[in-house]
C-alpha cells in the first residue's frame, strides 16, 4: 500500500517538472549489502523515481568518499542521498553522515535529523526502521497511547529513535517507554510486561514465546542467518524473536524475512519523495 502510495506522489511531482532521484553509495563488496541495495534500487525504479547506485571499491578512501557526498550534496537532481553501512575499516561512518546534507539525509542519520526528532519537530527525516514500525503499528490499528513498549536493543539506527518516536506526546506514540540492552538485569521480567515489544538486538531468536506477555505485539527488527542442515544452502534467515514459540502468545508478530525489511525501504521511498517535494519551496 506505501509503495502505491510513493508511486502516485512521484507521478504528482513528476508532472510538477520534478522526479524525486534516489543516489545509493555502496562501498566494498559486503554479500547482505549488496543484496539490501539491489531491493532499494528495484523499489524505486518500479515508484518510478529516478537515482543510481554508485559503487566504490573496498580501497576508498574517506577524502574520496566524502568527495562524490558533496558531489551529490550540490546536484539538484539528487534529493536523497544514502551511504550503505557498514563502511570498510578506514572510512569513519559519523564523519560520513556528517557530510551529507539534513535535507538530502533521507536515511535520518544526520545529528540535525536526529534532533529534531528528539525534540518533536516533524520537519526532520526519521530513521527509516523505526518509521517503518510506527506505519505497521499504526496500520495494523495497534494502540499505542498508555502502551507499556519494551525495545531491545539501543542502536542509533533503531532502538534510540525508537523509543523518541514512541514518547512523542502525539498520536500513534504518548506509549510509556523501556529500553533494554545487553546490560539489562532480568531481561524477562522486562519483556513479560510489555504491550508492544520491540526486538533489535541482533542475536538470532533470543526472545522466546515464554518470555513474552499474552496478546502483546511483537515488532522482530531482527536479521540473522544462522546454520540449518535441512536447507540446501545450509542456512536459513530469522530474527531476533523465536517465532515458533512466539506466535502462540503474541496477538500480532512480523515474520523474518519480510515484516519490517519491506517497510524499511518503503519508508526510505517516502522520505525521498518528501525530499523532493521540499525542493520546489
Amino acid at each position: 500500500m506505501i509503495h502505491a502510495e510513493v508511486a502516485r506522489d512521484v507521478a504528482d511531482l513528476t508532472t510538477r517538472g520534478v522526479v524525486p532521484g534516489l543516489t545509493v553509495v555502496l562501498v566494498g563488496d559486503d554479500a547482505a549489502s549488496a543484496t539490501y541495495v539491489s531491493g532499494k534500487e528495484k523499489a524505486s525504479r518500479s515508484a518510478g523515481m529516478s537515482g543510481a547506485t554508485i559503487r566504490l571499491p573496498a580501497t576508498t578512501s574517506q577524502a574520496a568518499l566524502l568527495a562524490v557526498v558533496e558531489q551529490l550534496n550540490a546536484d539538484s537532481t539528487v534529493h536523497g542521498i544514502l551511504v550503505q553501512m557498514p563502511l570498510p575499516s578506514q572510512i569513519d561512518p559519523d564523519t560520513v553522515i556528517r557530510h551529507i546534507h539534513p535535507r538530502k539525509d533521507v536515511d535520518g542519520f544526520h545529528p540535525i535529523n536526529v534532533g529534531k526528532l528528539l525534540i518533536g519537530h516533524t520537519d526532520g527525516f526519521v530513521s527509516c526502521t523505526p518509521a517503518g514500525v510506527i506505519e505497521l503499528l499504526v496500520r495494523s490499528g495497534v494502540q499505542t497511547r498508555g502502551a507499556e513498549a519494551v525495545i531491545i536493543g539501543r542502536s542509533n539506527i533503531v532502538g534510540k529513535p525508537m523509543a523518541a518516536l514512541l514518547m512523542q506526546g502525539r498520536s500513534h506514540a504518548d506509549a510509556t517507554v523501556t529500553v533494554c540492552h545487553s546490560r539489562t538485569r532480568d531481561l524477562s521480567a522486562h519483556t513479560r510486561r510489555a504491550d508492544i515489544l520491540i526486538v533489535a538486538a541482533g542475536r538470532a531468536e533470543m526472545i522466546t514465546g515464554d518470555m513474552i506477555k499474552p496478546g502483546a505485539v511483537v515488532i522482530d527488527v531482527g536479521m540473522n542467518r544462522v546454520p540449518d542442515a535441512t536447507r540446501a544452502q545450509g542456512t536459513r534467515l530469522c530474527g531476533d524473536v523465536h517465532f515458533a514459540s512466539a506466535v502462540k502468545v503474541a496477538s500480532r508478530i512480523t515474520p523474518v524475512p519480510g515484516g519490517v525489511g519491506p517497510m524499511t525501504i518503503a519508508m526510505l521511498l517516502k522520505n525521498t519523495v518528501r525530499a523532493a517535494e521540499r525542493s520546489l519551496h
